[in-house]
């Protein structure tokens, strides 16, 4: 994706986070304006991909309910992926690929995403997450190898990282990589719940490697070699036709030059793979959600009650109309990361955070409501709602669980407000690593006052705003200036202990996560006002509800910074899991 350059709003700023300056109250406006658009080369590859993608998924709706039922894709149904070349979207042209950007990608697990998720899992955590390692840290050997039989699925991938007690808590794992005289490693270990395990050719594996700190390492492994071995198919509430084991390794000799990435820089790998690979998620999440609206308005003109269709209900209009708000909203997010991974932006992972947590919470809620419209036909296995709603559940829990992102998000925003951060920088770094002792502490906390000169409450952001616009502009205008003054008095609330402060974290990232992707859906509907003459009226409409939502979750948030039931809600917690049950009963 690329900005359209010719607007007028000040150069593109690669070393600035959008996300991480709201905490400053400081909207970086080059970096939002204009929206930008899809390469022509990737308009060009999807427009004849998706209607190729919807000719041959449309027809398969009763089989894939059937793969969902048989917890299995058949092998042809696999290999016809392949020949589709749906392995290859991100894999340069020069190994075999189709040379998408992200943010191309991120429409083609749309598009499929819309038919069934299992699909888009299978090539989505290849792409993502399975072999995305080898295309940002592989040597130039390493990419000769392996990227031109990723790119037609003659090897599918898969990413080995989570294990039986280290979930979030990456650097807990147990598998081993100990280095051999002749430079060659010995893997030993097992990882658990790994997609695709059961039929991937391929393998990113993390393991702990000798050293002090004992720091982790990051290895390329073939399924082949003597050692590797995978468990049975997992029996999953959802996504469950996609292949789901256990991966076990016993003393797999791997050759030296099958280290990917520096020794001893496996969290950084992994991280960046996962931060990389969110538009994956974030575009099947967009995907299903269109696919459910239009379910739901089909739906609601079909099916008649006391003489009228449902449609006409104010209650089921509520429902279509806070859907559409959703999806807007994310998409305009999803895409917006997209271009920041394709622009060459120095840091975006703070949004691609946000966006994931916003777009996997929005999915789940619109499969909700949709099932409600669908009524009794919702529940039944004939008609797909219960399935995508079972499917959906997974994305606020998949490449790192929404409530560690919110922390994340948080953490992140707050480092830079002190002038002192050594101990919070190093512990926002390590988040994975001990997402809740292992935060780290602020150091020396020291105040930084906001300098009201370049506060957003007083310059206007984008003045050639239409009247709608303008309005939704000045919410986030002045969102974002209580946002800093939050942040600074949380700091100085509780200084070296804000890492413990869970409750006022998630709340601040909330706030965060309202900004950034309202101000995506404010610059999607400024663009869209004058290229979309029939609907851009419509979708300022939709980002101006946003803005007015986000207002009401802003103001809530940052007041129970002060006044809330945290204590209370602790005290219960304490109580029950003292108690270890409900100990109340009416007999």
């Amino acid at each position: 994706m690329a900005a359209d350059p010719k607007h007028g709003q000040g150069t593109h700023r690669p070393e600035l986070s959008v996300a991480k300056n709201l905490f400053f109250g400081e909207i970086v406006e080059e970096n939002l304006f204009p929206y930008p658009e899809l390469r022509a080369k990737d308009r060009e590859v999807l427009g004849m991909m998706v209607e190729s993608i919807d000719d041959f998924l449309k027809p398969r709706e009763k089989a894939f309910r059937e793969y969902d039922t048989n917890a299995h894709q058949p092998d042809e149904y696999v290999q016809a992926l392949r020949d589709m070349g749906l392995f290859g979207l991100i894999i340069p042209e020069e190994h075999g690929g189709l040379g998408l950007s992200n943010g191309g990608y991120a429409r083609v697990l749309a598009q499929t995403s819309s038919h069934d998720s299992s699909t888009s899992l299978t090539i989505g955590a290849h792409s993502s997450i399975g072999m995305k390692g080898v295309l940002l840290f592989g040597t130039d050997a390493q990419k000769a190898q392996y990227l031109p039989r990723l790119a037609s699925g003659e090897l599918i991938a898969a990413f080995c990282l989570t294990e039986s007690g280290s979930g979030s808590d990456a650097a807990s794992i147990r598998t081993k990589a100990v280095k051999n005289p002749d430079g060659s490693w010995t893997l030993s270990g097992e990882k658990i719940w790994i997609t695709n395990g059961g039929i991937a050719g391929l393998f990113t594996v993390f393991a702990k490697t000798e050293g002090a700190d004992g720091k982790m390492s990051a290895f390329i492994v073939e399924a082949g070699w003597p050692g590797v071995s995978h468990g049975p198919h997992e029996d999953k509430m959802g996504i469950r036709a996609s292949s789901t084991t256990t991966v076990a390794f016993s003393d797999v000799r791997v050759p030296a030059e099958n280290l990917l990435g520096e020794e001893g820089k496996g969290f950084k790998v992994a991280m960046s793979i996962l931060n990389n690979g969110r538009t994956g998620l974030g575009g099947g999440a967009v995907g299903g959600m269109k696919q459910l609206i239009a379910l739901s308005t089909a739906q609601a003109k079909d099916r008649k009650q006391f003489g009228r269709p449902i449609a006409d209900f104010g209650l089921v209009r509520e429902k279509i109309a806070q859907m559409t708000v959703d999806c807007f909203a994310a998409e305009a997010a999803v895409w917006m990361v997209a271009h920041y991974i394709d622009s060459g932006m120095d840091d975006y992972s703070v949004e691609a955070a946000m966006s994931k947590v916003f777009a996997s919470d929005a999915i789940q809620r619109a499969a909700h409501e949709a099932l409600q419209i669908a009524a009794g036909n919702g529940f039944m296995k004939e008609y797909p709602y219960e399935r995508q709603t079972r499917d959906s559940r997974i994305l606020s829990i998949f490449e790192g669980t929404n409530e560690i992102l919110r922390l994340y998000v948080a953490l992140s925003g707050l480092k830079d407000v002190g002038t002192q951060l050594g101990g919070l920088k190093h512990a926002v770094s390590d988040i994975f690593s001990d997402p809740i002792k292992g935060f780290g502490v602020l150091s020396g906390y020291a105040s930084r006052r906001l300098s009201q000169r370049t506060g957003f409450g007083t310059d206007k952001i984008i003045s050639q705003l239409s009247p709608t616009l303008r309005k939704a502009a000045e919410v986030y205008e002045k969102s974002v200036v209580e946002l800093a003054n939050a942040s600074d008095a949380v700091l100085k609330k509780y200084g070296k202990g804000i890492a413990d402060q869970q409750y006022a974290l998630k709340r601040l990232g909330d706030v965060g996560i309202d900004l950034f992707v309202g101000l995506c859906a404010l610059s999607r509907a400024a663009s869209l006002e004058t290229s979309d003459k029939k609907n851009g009226a419509q979708a300022s409409r939709l980002a101006w509800l946003f803005a007015k939502q986000a207002r009401r979750r802003i103001v809530r948030n940052l007041r129970q910074l002060e006044k809330n039931d945290d204590a209370t809600m602790d005290e219960v917690a304490g109580f029950m899991l003292e108690e270890g049950r409900y100990p109340w009963d009416v007999i």
